[in-house]
């Protein structure tokens, strides 16, 4: 509203949370990827294996960590709304560093992170006040079911077939059910994979308020080639 009277919006202080970059080789300028964590909070997922897998393909990466400066735990029996603040905020960051190209920067996000992604880039919803605007976005297994599948970015979704805990038919429900307005939006669902198909740690399943997370490697291995063609085709990399 303040931008439409002319004015620049107020800047009220956040709270300071904290974040894990990781960076190619050379001088740059390279293009970026913010990682959002899932609802247990950052893990080595996104801090080692993603950032190392992003950095080899020639991406900055940064990781943030939602939670630890806030003092929680985890937001799995919740939504947790500042996480889109903290999206925004780490790609501000990133725009002050002479070796990132803040032209081309993503955002990706695993289950609790992949739903602030979609609302992240949602048309017309935060993404219309930010100055600074992501690229591209890709979430996996995120939950569908309150979204309008209309982007403001080229999106990409990864899901299992088996999740059941964000599972794909909301997000098949959720492309039915588009306008056909803003960005492209890519809905890719892997057979037999649960909740969490990506996650290495999890060779061995687990229960988790009451849903089934468990690592299938031919899912993570194709979800790895689908978001490495992805990017490079959105940041031109």
């Amino acid at each position: 509203m303040a931008r439409q009277r002319g004015e620049e919006p107020k800047i009220f202080p956040g709270v300071p949370i904290q974040g894990f970059l990781g960076r190619p080789a050379g001088d740059g300028p390279f293009p970026a990827v913010v990682l959002l964590h899932g609802c247990a909070g950052l893990g080595l997922r996104e801090r080692e294996a993603w950032s190392r897998r992003l950095s080899s393909w020639g991406y900055v990466v940064l990781a943030v960590d939602s939670f630890t400066t806030r003092g929680m735990r985890h937001t799995c029996d919740r939504l947790f709304y500042d996480r889109v603040n903290d999206a925004n905020g780490a790609l501000e960051f990133l725009t002050t560093l002479g070796f990132v190209d803040s032209r081309r920067v993503a955002l990706m996000g695993f289950s609790a992170g992949g739903i602030a992604v979609l609302q992240a880039v949602q048309l017309g919803a935060a993404e219309a006040l930010m100055k600074q605007k992501f690229q591209a976005a890709i979430a996996y297994y995120p939950s569908c079911s309150a979204m309008s599948g209309e982007m403001a970015v080229p999106t990409l979704i990864l899901v299992g077939e088996r999740d059941d805990w964000t599972p794909a038919s909301a997000c098949r429900k959720m492309m039915e059910r588009r306008s056909g307005k803003g960005s492209p939006l890519k809905l890719i669902v892997y057979p037999d994979a649960p909740h969490a198909f990506d996650a290495e740690n999890l060779k061995t399943g687990i229960s988790s308020f009451g849903h089934f997370l468990q690592y299938n490697e031919l899912a993570a291995k194709r979800s790895f080639q689908d978001s490495h063609v992805f990017l490079s085709e959105t940041l031109g990399h």
